[in-house]
């Protein structure tokens, strides 16, 4: 039986196991870079900077999704989906579509005009399955990131 909740600061260990693991299987697993306290302060300290869930099968921790609000200029409120991953023993049991599901509703709830989310280029059946609920590919959009050193160069910079 599939439940989610909130996560709560008790729940950091296992989201961080499960961040490496969602980085093991998209192949990155030497990226993932933050650390237990960093996800205590930004996700559950004084100003959380994103939200999570945690799903469970048969009360076994078997996925999270990570989510945060963000603003576009076009359409206003929106939500932002970092991450949303099952384990693959819980994989096939309808666990991501809760998860997604859950996001959708809190979305709504906060009155925003659309979600958004990443997806690899090689993840065919998640981009199946995104496309059959109507989302769209970007395709015309090239996602840009300036790691720690270009941000620092870039900010450091005489004008």
């Amino acid at each position: 039986m599939i439940s989610i909740r909130p996560a709560t600061v008790d729940d950091v260990s296992l989201l961080r196991t499960m961040i490496w693991e969602l980085a093991d299987y998209e192949r990155e697993p030497d990226s993932v870079k933050i650390t237990e306290s960093q996800l205590a302060h930004d996700g559950f300290g004084a100003e959380p900077k994103f939200q999570a869930l945690i799903a469970e099968w048969e009360r076994q921790p078997a996925g999270y999704a990570v989510y945060f609000d963000y603003y576009s200029t076009w359409r206003g409120r929106q939500l932002f989906l970092e991450d949303l991953f099952v384990r693959p023993q819980f994989r096939g049991k309808k666990l991501g579509m809760a998860l997604l599901t859950e996001v959708a509703r809190i979305a709504e709830s906060r009155d925003c005009r659309g979600m958004r989310w990443e997806v690899l280029a090689w993840n065919q059946p998640a981009i199946e399955l995104y496309e059959s609920l109507g989302a769209e590919l970007l395709s015309d959009w090239k996602l840009v990131m300036l790691e720690k050193k270009g941000q620092e160069a870039l900010g450091s910079r005489a004008e």
